[in-house]
């Protein structure tokens, strides 16, 4: 199975079973993930050469607006999306084996956690995996330490404050924080 049909497959059937194919697939993806992280995070380069190894990273094109401050970490790579001027800062650790998609003009903060995966709760399937996505809409602003977990949409111009955990979908146009994150109010425009 190469990654392709992996991606495929994960969109059509999100669960995973330990030691399958699918499982193989992702362990030989990091295995990539992580040379080229190493790489990002091993030495100073400039933001075009960060770019490419982004790139390289997602398997996709990486628009000129990209920022990235390193270092960064994923275990996938090859599920991340990129839109437009996007900046994402250092310390982040992105587990993309569901998908994450940021759209156009999205910040994210120091050391936020996108997580795609979930655990089965059975003891008896426990190394089994489920992979939801993660989409991130346009103008969207994460703070620092915040958590997003698997299969949450976060709207157009919302706002997640610093260090909140979210585990439901984020209607555009607000801010939520806490843990659980909540609705705090409304973004002005």
């Amino acid at each position: 199975m190469d990654t392709a049909e992996y991606i495929k497959k994960i969109k059509a059937d999100n669960y995973i079973i330990a030691a399958s194919e699918e499982h193989l697939c992702m362990h030989k993806a990091a295995d990539e993930a992580r040379k080229i992280t190493a790489e990002i995070n091993g030495s100073y380069h400039t933001m075009q050469e960060l770019q490419k190894l982004f790139a390289a990273l997602t398997g996709k094109t990486i628009d000129e607006t990209f920022g990235l401050f390193p270092p960064f970490y994923t275990d996938f790579g090859k599920n991340i999306t990129i839109g437009k001027n996007v900046f994402i800062n250092s310390g982040c650790c992105f587990q993309d084996q569901g998908g994450i998609v940021i759209g156009d003009g999205s910040l994210i903060g120091h050391q936020v956690v996108l997580a795609t995966l979930n655990h089965d709760l059975n003891p008896a399937g426990r190394a089994n995996m489920i992979a939801k996505p993660i989409v991130i809409g346009k103008n969207v602003w994460v703070g620092a330490h915040a958590t997003i977990l698997s299969g949450v949409t976060i709207g157009d111009n919302a706002v997640v404050a610093a260090g909140a955990v979210v585990t439901k979908d984020v209607p555009k146009n607000t801010i939520v924080a806490g843990v659980p994150a909540k609705i705090i109010k409304d973004v002005q425009e």
